[in-house]
């Protein structure tokens, strides 16, 4: 008796099942232009907590220095 080779296929996750739709659905310079405003998304959410932490800061050394005095 002669074994059958199997093939395991991995299965897509679903990033990768929406970006081969993106792909299909979209031109190339739209996908760009979508990935491009994701990323800006991104750096905004980073800079407003970025900001909130300074507030933090700011405000705990404030409370300190009238604490001091």
């Amino acid at each position: 008796m002669q074994a059958v080779p199997v093939r395991a296929t991995a299965i897509p996750s679903v990033t990768d099942a929406l970006r081969a739709v993106e792909s299909l659905v979209l031109a190339s310079g739209q996908r760009t232009a979508r990935r491009n405003a994701w990323t800006a998304v991104l750096e905004d959410r980073r800079r407003a907590k970025d900001r909130v932490e300074a507030e933090y800061v700011l405000e705990a050394a404030a409370d300190h220095r009238s604490q001091a005095t």
